[in-house]
Formats: structure tokens, sequence, C-alpha cells
């Protein structure tokens, strides 16, 4: 058992691994907060971050975290972005832009050697047994 302080609120909890330290409660007051401003985005589609976040009660990293963990996503005549990871460019969702996406999926599908065939086994030289032989001295 692996007892955690929440990160949010800083009650203890039974953490059960693989996720952010939150408790069950935090956790379930952040998703009613990002269905809020799903909402928000779709009735104001050109509102800015701040504006969604002031607007949410939550703060514009929160905002940028869901972006980038491609919750939320914006339209291209939207004017929030965030950069990419890698290069900088701007992008609507996500953590890399689409160029960054196939530079390493390429990248990583070069560096995993593919199997090869194996060879066929080489015959056997027969030794002739009769064939005349040196001692060196």
């Amino acid at each position: 058992m692996d007892v955690r302080n929440c990160r949010s609120c800083g009650r203890l909890f039974n953490y059960m691994g693989g996720g952010i330290n939150i408790c069950p409660a935090c956790r379930e007051e952040n998703e009613k907060k990002f269905q809020n401003v799903k909402e928000f985005i779709r009735e104001n589609p050109r509102a800015s971050i701040q504006e969604i976040a002031d607007k949410n009660e939550v703060t514009t990293n929160q905002i940028r975290q869901w972006i980038r963990e491609e919750r939320l996503q914006f339209t291209e005549d939207s004017d929030i972005g965030i950069e990419c990871e890698n290069c900088g460019a701007t992008i609507r969702t996500g953590r890399f832009c689409e160029n960054c996406k196939n530079t390493m999926a390429n990248a990583l599908s070069k560096s995993i050697e593919k199997p090869k065939a194996p060879e066929p086994p080489k015959p056997a030289k027969k030794e002739n047994k009769n064939k005349m032989r040196f001692l060196e001295k």
C-alpha cells in the first residue's frame, strides 16, 4: 500500500500508481473543471487562454497541460497555440509539430535494426584423406 499526500490539497490518499499525485476528490474536481473549460471553448472559440482561465477558475498552466495531453485542441482560426517542445513552432495540440513527429518516427525506425534473413548453411568441406601432407620443421 502506497500512501501519499495529494499534490493539490495535501490530504493523504492511497496512491494506486500510474498517474499524477492527486487524490480522487481533487481528480474529480479537476475533471469537472476540464468539462467546464471544454464547454466554454465551444461557446467562445475566439477566447484567449487567459480569458478561459479567468472565467473557469483554472490556471493557464493547467490549460496548457490539457493541450499537451491532447485533451484540448483548437481550430486553425483560433489565436491559441503552444510551442512545439522540439523546434518552437506553434501547434494547436500535443507536444510536437508534425515535422518533428515525423523526424522522430523516422529516426526511431532507423535505429531499430531490422531482422536479417538467416544465412544458408555452408556446405561442409570434404576432407580428402588421400592427400599428401608435409610436416614443417
